[in-house]
């Protein structure tokens, strides 16, 4: 059989159908594979499903023309943590598991985006402190979002789910901005530029992918430009989002808030960030229900017995 390796643990039913084809080596730690871990996977093994945090660069395949890995079975739609290019140059192939964190992503969003607006984070601490001294009219008004103006920066897959629950769902009227022209089902409009539906939305949705092209895509220049009153919301990747550039934002009254799913040096969450009332911190929970991890890790397996089988890759990147 095979052999083939798990960079982290995974659901117990993913792991099962693993076993009924591979011999599994499952590493039982949660932080991200090192450096000699991760040429050493390449040498031993040949599948290996890595995850976000398993930083496969350039230097990772540096010498590696021949090892034993044929195929990286990315655990994740997601893939900026691997370098693609140096991967093929060496005879390795990468896929992803693009659909099944669709949905589940856009909630969270959505989640985001009400947590945001009507301040519920603050107010479930306002609560469990035992400082909350009952209803009053003025008491921790937020933005309605029906009616308002939902900005999405990024039309892809996630993208499009996150409009038509922002549209159906909320009664919100629905921009985007996207690379290339595209037309979706949901009603909405395309905008010309960044900058415009910046100065137009309420709320700012970033679903883009990760990488270089848009490393910082949000910055202090950006960030002036939305309204006072809007909202940041980031599910797509950490570094999307100039950290230190939105601590001055939110700090000096630039944007009302900001929902963050997502962190430009994840783990770590600046205390800053941490400190402020008018923030909604998730600790990285896009794709965090039991089916949807199911549906993830049995995407990446059927990658992984396509290769050994010798057949077409579903997810081939």
């Amino acid at each position: 059989m095979a052999e083939l390796y798990l960079t982290r643990p995974l659901p117990d039913r993913v792991v099962a159908a693993a076993q009924e084809r591979f011999n599994v080596t499952m590493r039982e730690l949660t932080s991200p594979l090192k450096k000699g871990e991760m040429r050493a996977a390449l040498v031993l093994y040949d599948v290996v499903i890595p995850t976000l945090g398993d930083l496969f660069n350039a230097e990772v395949f540096d010498g590696m023309e021949g090892a034993r890995c044929g195929l990286l079975a990315n655990f994740g739609v997601g893939y900026n943590h691997i370098d693609v290019e140096a991967a093929r140059a060496v005879g390795i192939a990468v896929t992803n598991t693009p659909g099944a964190v669709t949905e589940a992503t856009a909630d969270i969003a959505l989640m985001l985006m009400l947590m945001s607006a009507r301040r519920a984070g603050e107010g479930e601490r306002l609560v469990r402190a035992g400082k909350w001294t009952g209803w009053h009219p003025t008491q921790m008004l937020g933005l309605h979002l029906g009616g308002k103006t939902c900005g999405i920066v990024g039309m892809g897959r996630i993208g499009q789910a996150i409009a038509r629950r922002a549209h159906y769902g909320l009664g919100m009227k629905v921009i985007y901005h996207n690379r290339s022209t595209r037309q979706i089902e949901t009603p909405s409009r395309q905008v010309g530029s960044l900058d415009e539906l910046l100065q137009s939305a309420d709320c700012v949705v970033l679903a883009v992918p990760g990488g270089a092209g848009t490393r910082h895509l949000i910055s202090a220049r950006e960030l002036g430009l939305m309204q006072p009153h809007a909202h940041l919301i980031n599910i797509a990747r950490g570094d999307v989002v100039d950290e230190e550039a939105l601590i001055t934002a939110l700090e000096s009254g630039e944007i009302a808030s900001a929902g963050l799913d997502v962190y430009e040096h994840e783990p770590e969450v600046p205390k800053a960030l941490c400190a402020r009332e008018n923030v909604t911190l998730l600790p990285h929970l896009g794709t965090a229900a039991l089916d949807v991890r199911e549906e993830m890790g049995m995407m990446a397996l059927a990658n992984a017995i396509a290769h050994i089988d010798g057949e077409p890759l579903p997810n081939l990147l």
